[in-house]
């Protein structure tokens, strides 16, 4: 049985974007449908750009087809083949997921357009482009495990030095609600992916609703332990070579009441787009799972 494996594919791709995390459980409900102005959309579309999110994407997508094979080493060893890979590949097509993710940020934001000009200010600037490209590099860089353990280390021996920058990554994180957004989406995750495997009939009507939400909270204390386990050596390696003064630009932006806003909306943009993908692979792995022609 799935067992919480989408909390690291999900932490991967929801952090790297710019205060970027994740709504789940226990999280506000999202917003209504709104009708966006043109302008407003294209507003969106373009602070999409200059947060390098085609990118992030396009590393979503990669880590999606590894996921997806240790989904298939999991639930159906050897029987996945092509189809399981076409399934994938459909699921994570990155056209898909862009235009979810650039829809569902223009709704979020359509109240807060200040916002929308206050990020393109900020992301858009030397030190703000230099900011999203580290984090974009280590996002791609992570893909590797021996640059993940080589990352790892770089983190614990940082903390272990108590540098000053540790600090201000605790500060970040703090401000940001990273840890408990990342969980709370993690389980979102994983809560997802079993309705896709009860929607595709794979638990054969063994566990209700209510069991459901039972196992994916009963996985709490992991999904936070591998949270922090890939949270910090991410940030310790996209932020390694920022000035101190452009760390606290970043943390000064985050501050403010249209980073927290911007913050918000990727969230929910995320959120959306992420619980989408986990039902598709929990209906697609159902299907594998009784041996059906995806």
């Amino acid at each position: 049985m799935h067992k919480g494996q989408g909390l690291r594919q999900g932490l991967r791709m929801l952090l790297g974007a710019g205060l970027l995390g994740l709504a789940g459980l226990g999280a506000a409900p999202l917003r209504a449908e709104v009708t966006v102005p043109p302008a407003l959309t294209a507003q969106a579309r373009k602070l999409s750009e200059t947060l390098l999110l085609p990118g992030i994407v396009d590393v979503m997508r990669a880590e999606g087809v590894d996921y997806g094979k240790q989904l298939q080493d999991e639930m159906f060893p050897g029987r996945g083949g092509p189809d399981w890979e076409a399934s994938v590949a459909r699921i994570y097509d990155p056209a898909v997921l862009l235009r979810d993710i650039e829809n569902r940020l223009a709704q979020e934001l359509a109240a807060h357009p200040q916002a929308l000009s206050a990020a393109q200010a900020f992301f858009g600037s030397p030190t703000g482009q230099k900011i999203l490209s580290l984090e974009l590099e280590a996002r791609r860089a992570l893909l590797d495990e021996a640059t993940e353990a080589a990352a790892r280390e770089a983190a614990a021996d940082l903390e272990t030095q108590a540098a000053p920058r540790v600090e201000a990554l605790r500060r970040f994180v703090a401000t940001n609600d990273l840890i408990e957004m990342n969980v709370m989406g993690g389980l979102n995750a994983n809560f997802a992916f079993y309705k896709g495997l009860a929607e595709g009939g794979a638990l054969d009507g063994q566990m209700s609703e209510a069991d459901m939400l039972s196992e994916v909270w009963s996985q709490e204390a992991q999904v936070r332990a591998d949270a922090e386990e890939w949270l910090w050596p991410y940030l310790t390696l996209a932020y390694q070579p920022l000035s101190d003064e452009e760390m606290q630009a970043y943390q000064a932006f985050s501050e403010t009441e249209a980073g927290r806003q911007l913050n918000a909306a990727l969230f929910a943009a995320f959120d959306a787009s992420f619980v989408r993908v986990s039902r598709d692979l929990g209906r697609a792995a159902a299907r594998m799972v009784q041996g059906e022609d995806i």
